[in-house]
């Protein structure tokens, strides 16, 4: 299958950015693509107040992309922001296929929030709980969001629900030592998962645009085999990067590198242990 990552670079303007979902949707489409993975946040950058940009699902940006991947013809996963309930939002991906109605049509509420580097994401945004894995063009498909990529036990239980290619999407912070740590990360899931693993991040926005030391991003969208090798990467800059993925690599890593089935349970800390 061709994948496609949309290394793009959001405004605060929802609509604004829509209208880039479909420009890089309408490019991987042309370049013959089955799936355009768009980074975290694409529905608004970070760095602004959240709850009056966050809609429902069924709202009217989340409708904008499903008719997207319907008239392009291509399967679209995108990052936007929904109410949680609780005077917060929740940091959701949405997954969109071609067709009517659209298959797949799922979404993704990130698991592990950003409480880290001096940003304090949960403040403002409440956490999923629930893996999710979709089916495109017979390639199962795991997805998971920015901070997610330092939780290896993620993508383990995805690769372990069936997931061949999981794509992580983010607005990375900037910092020193960030890009190399991202494209670690990035390898190693891979390797913990023998999956595929695409990578597709915000474009590096050039200059600070918020002093709220909000994550906006850094470039180095890539895709990784399920041996950890890189099969295509992008720069700083918004670009679409192209890669073509062969699911037979994954069963033959998970065959040369069984490190799924090699899983064994261990005695930890923090969980309680009968004494009888």
């Amino acid at each position: 299958m061709r994948i496609a990552l949309a290394q793009l670079l959001s405004s605060t303007d929802p609509a604004a950015n829509l209208r880039l979902v479909r420009e890089y949707a309408n490019r991987a489409v042309d370049a013959g693509a089955q799936l355009v993975v768009f980074p975290e946040a694409t529905m608004c950058r970070f760095g602004v107040p959240l709850a009056p940009i966050a809609e429902p699902l069924d709202g009217a940006w989340a409708h904008g992309v499903r008719r997207i991947a319907a008239e392009a013809g291509i399967t679209v996963i995108a990052g936007m922001f929904t109410p949680a309930g609780d005077g917060r939002v929740m940091n959701t991906l949405i997954a969109a296929g071609p067709g009517s109605p659209n298959q797949p049509d799922a979404h993704y509420h990130k698991i592990h929030l950003y409480d880290a580097f001096g940003f304090a994401e949960s403040r403002t945004v409440a956490p999923g709980h629930e893996p999710v894995v979709i089916m495109v063009n017979d390639v199962a498909v795991g997805l998971t969001v920015c901070y997610d990529i330092r939780f290896p036990a993620l993508y383990t239980e995805l690769a372990r629900r069936g997931a061949q290619l999981i794509a992580v999407c983010a607005s990375w912070g900037a910092g020193a030592g960030k890009l190399e740590q991202w494209t670690l990360l990035a390898r190693a899931r891979a390797l913990d998962s023998t999956s595929y693993v695409a990578a597709a991040g915000q474009a590096h926005p050039g200059s600070c645009v918020t002093n709220s030391g909000a994550p906006t991003g850094v470039g180095g969208s890539l895709v990784a085999s399920p041996l950890g090798e890189v099969v295509a990467a992008a720069g700083a800059d918004p670009q679409l990067v192209v890669a073509d993925i062969d699911v037979e690599k994954v069963s033959a890593a998970r065959d040369t590198l069984a490190v799924l089935r090699n899983r064994s349970e261990f005695i930890q800390i923090d969980k309680a242990q009968s004494r009888g």
